[in-house]
């Protein structure tokens, strides 16, 4: 199975969406990453330029784009609010887009892929190669998900 299709399973899962928003939202962490990292378990060199990569993608794509969408959320007077929910819309599948790019490019950058092995020491790895890592029980509730 592909990176991209097993996270939207994962993603489906009950509790898996709202722990990788609040990783991104309250943590600072970037959640294709962190999947990947429980995807893949990368080694500490293809973790190392994982990041690099996710981190400079977040900041220069991903991020802009996504505060363009959370800023068309609400109303924008004077424009008609049709056609900033229809902006909206197509803001957000160039989200998805987005991030399907930045999920099949790390999964192209890791040399090993043992899907399944210990996610939590994976997810753990990833936090701390991220920089600033989140709480252990945080990373420790989304392994539990995705086994």
């Amino acid at each position: 199975m592909r990176f991209w299709d097993w996270a939207l399973a994962v993603y489906d899962r009950p509790g898996v969406s709202e722990i990788c928003l609040s990783l991104q939202d309250d943590h600072g962490q970037q959640t294709a990453f962190l999947l990947w990292a429980a995807f893949s378990t990368p080694s500490d060199g293809d973790l190392s330029r994982g990041a690099e990569l996710a981190r400079h993608w977040d900041l220069e794509i991903l991020g802009p784009i996504r505060q363009s969408r959370r800023s068309l959320k609400p109303p924008v007077p004077p424009v008609d609010d049709q056609a900033r929910l229809a902006l909206r819309e197509e803001v957000k599948r160039t989200e998805l887009f987005a991030e399907r790019v930045l999920m099949e490019t790390l999964e192209a950058l890791a040399s090993r892929h043992l899907r399944g092995s210990a996610p939590f020491s994976a997810l753990l790895r990833a936090g701390d190669a991220w920089g600033d890592p989140p709480p252990r029980y945080v990373l420790q509730s989304l392994a539990e998900r995705l086994v």
